[in-house]
């Protein structure tokens, strides 16, 4: 799976999943796609006919769940599985948000006691019966209803009409009185709405996008946007000038009379953003579901370690490697002719040509309290005599496993001892279920150590054997 960043161009290709999607979250929508993706470094990737949104937010990546363009599930599912390689590929933390309700179960069972799920309240989507706001009907409604004669009687000459590209200089117009209020907000969020508005009106046509605009004396007093998704209308952009009493219920019913067809079932009006004044208006319009949008994030037992095991076992301590190690880690570190089979050159996150002993040292610890590898020197009556390593940590309770000797400790037997006091450790105190293991096909010593180990060999390509081990073997 490739991601690549999204750019405001590729939206308009990704049409097709947004028209057929049934999961009633605005998320999955060109319209949110448009206006949200510069702030959150939205990024993208199309597989087996699913499309698979990324998210930045707080410097964390956040997934969202598969959309199939034709409601394959199974596709989705396939996807999701795909998602989870490429976090752990590239050492990103699996986190999934947006989650649809009727995926939540599949994805709890998958990662068992291991996820952590939130839904935070402020993103939750508003889904209304599209026939209420067409109609206000019944004394439920009775508010809505009074606001919109009180609108009309105070405004006999009102007029709602479709958006046209004519209407598009009167719009920013009343878009930048709007803006003066909204801004006095003084968020974030609020100011990267309006910017959002102003983009999206020279394309809302390739969008699929469709607005309308209520006046009232020949005066622009409220402007709606919104787009089909499946049985939904999505209603994006609703905006009503100030002390006009009544503007927003009348909007907000003339727009659904005037573009929901037969398809429509449902309007959704999006969150709240956690703002009390909206939420209680929201409410007051009686939504049929508030749509729950799961976050589900993906924990792994090593994430809990924070400490360096101490492991002993008949001659050797796998522990820390300590300050006072630092030149011989360094020494292990640069050796050419035992790192070529490491998989890993030091040069590739060295910022200087010739770094200091204690910089090799540093660099593991960086990517310990990153819990990228849990890495440990072997040492022998108090020497240090190597390194072995759990990494590559996946979310199905695997991990890889790699060890490294010093040239004057070789030929001892502390690679097969280290492995295997490692992967006990692996087994019974971090709870894995799978350590694998891979080693370039001319290094027939590694693979001979790995099979005694008890490692048994899966599989091989062109450069690599590749071997596992579970903890029934």
């Amino acid at each position: 799976m490739q991601l690549q960043k999204l750019e405001r161009k590729d939206i308009e290709k990704l049409l097709p999943y947004f028209r057929n999607q049934g999961t009633h979250i605005s998320n999955y929508s060109a319209g949110s796609l448009f206006m949200w993706n510069k702030y959150l470094s939205t990024m993208y990737a199309e597989e087996e006919g699913c499309l698979v949104l990324c998210d930045r937010y707080v410097g964390n990546r956040y997934f969202y769940w598969p959309l199939s363009k034709d409601g394959d599930a199974a596709a989705e599912e396939r996807v999701a599985e795909k998602i989870e390689k490429f976090c752990r590929e590239n050492y990103i933390r699996l986190h999934f948000t947006a989650v649809p309700r009727e995926r939540l179960s599949g994805l709890v069972l998958r990662y068992g006691s291991e996820v952590h799920v939130s839904d935070i309240r402020k993103w939750r989507d508003y889904l209304y019966n599209a026939q209420d706001f067409i109609q206000y009907p019944g004394g439920k409604y009775s508010g809505q209803r009074n606001h919109v004669n009180k609108f009309k009687k105070n405004n006999p000459d009102y007029t709602f009409a479709r958006y046209t590209v004519a209407d598009r200089a009167e719009t920013e117009a009343f878009l930048r009185e709007i803006a003066k209020v909204q801004t006095e907000k003084e968020e974030t969020l609020a100011a990267e709405e309006m910017r959002g508005v102003f983009e999206i009106l020279p394309k809302m046509e390739e969008l699929g996008l469709f607005g309308g605009i209520l006046r009232a004396g020949g005066e622009m007093v409220a402007f709606s946007v919104g787009e089909y998704c499946g049985d939904m209308l999505v209603v994006h952009i609703e905006k009503a000038k100030r002390g006009v009493a009544g503007a927003y219920p009348t909007v907000a019913q003339l727009f659904a009379k005037e573009y929901c067809n037969e398809r429509t079932k449902y309007i959704n009006r999006e969150d709240d953003s956690g703002d009390a004044g909206l939420r209680k208006s929201k409410l007051q319009y009686l939504p049929v579901q508030v749509v729950d949008k799961y976050n589900l994030a993906v924990r792994r037992t090593f994430d809990a370690v924070s400490d360096y095991p101490h492991i002993k076992t008949l001659r050797l301590e796998l522990k820390g490697i300590a300050d006072e190690d630092a030149s011989d880690f360094a020494r292990l570190a640069r050796d050419e002719e035992l790192n070529r089979y490491w998989g890993y050159d030091w040069r590739e996150n060295a910022t200087e040509e010739n770094p200091a002993d204690a910089w090799f040292l540093q660099d593991v610890r960086k990517d310990f309290k990153q819990k990228n590898e849990l890495p440990l020197g072997i040492y022998f009556e108090g020497k240090l005599a190597g390194e072995v390593v759990l990494h590559n940590f996946g979310y199905q309770s695997e991990a890889e496993i790699g060890m490294r000797i010093l040239p004057e400790w070789q030929g001892r037997g502390f690679a097969r001892e280290s492995l295997i006091a490692m992967m006990e450790y692996g087994f019974m105190k971090l709870s894995l279920e799978k350590i694998e293991a891979k080693c370039y096909k001319e290094n027939t010593v590694s693979a001979y150590t790995l099979k005694a180990a008890g490692m048994r060999p899966c599989g091989e390509d062109n450069m690599y054997y590749y071997f596992y081990k579970t903890p029934s073997m």
